[in-house]
């Protein structure tokens, strides 16, 4: 029996939006995963300087972003846990569930993390433990900072196609009254004209 391919796909969500969508999908197919797990942060120590989004809200977009896509499942483990939320510490624990034992890990990262993966906690371990798969934007490959190149691992190459998209883009859109129907999911869209989010 093969073991499982478990990718893990995380970050702030705040909102998610279509290329979030784009990448997990391309993440799921490009990588023949059994299951892409989504991990909205808790809090994300590379960004204190913005409150966020409450973590329900997030974890609740999320959801909305992934209802219907085969093979998708959203983990609050970093909202439950308490202190800055650290990629190594999430993997660690789920790696140690009964459920994911022996299998293939894939961190799912954007070409701008990989640059700077050398300023997470504990990376080198990180790299040990799993295997990067990068989007780069427009065809291009991964390129790592140059303390992370000098490190052995195991990196694949995502090719996301060129789609200019930020959640920051998305809560300016909201706050000056535009439309974001084009920009992130159906589910999303109405989640946040329910909830009245990132109105100012």
């Amino acid at each position: 029996m093969k073991p499982l391919r478990i990718g893990l796909y995380g970050g702030s969500f705040d909102p998610p939006h279509n290329a979030h969508l784009t990448l997990a999908r391309l993440a799921r197919d490009q990588l023949g995963l059994d299951e892409l797990v989504l991990v909205p942060a808790g809090q994300p120590w590379q960004k204190a300087d913005r409150a966020m989004a409450p973590p329900a809200d997030r974890a609740a977009m999320l959801r909305a972003m992934i209802d219907g896509e085969p093979g998708m499942r959203v983990d609050e483990c970093e909202l439950k846990r308490t202190g800055p939320s650290y990629t190594l510490d999430t993997v660690l624990e789920l790696q140690a569930r009964p459920e994911y034992r022996g299998a293939g890990w894939f961190l799912v990262l954007g070409q701008d993390q990989y640059a700077r993966l050398h300023t997470w906690h504990r990376w080198q371990d990180l790299l040990a433990r799993v295997t990067l798969a990068v989007a780069g934007r427009d065809g291009e490959q991964p390129k790592p900072s140059t303390p992370v190149a000098a490190v052995p691992h195991q990196v694949q190459a995502l090719p996301m196609p060129a789609m200019p998209l930020s959640s920051s883009d998305v809560r300016e859109r909201i706050d000056r009254g535009q439309s974001i129907a084009e920009v992130v999911p159906p589910g999303v869209a109405r989640y946040i004209d329910r909830t009245h989010l990132y109105r100012s």
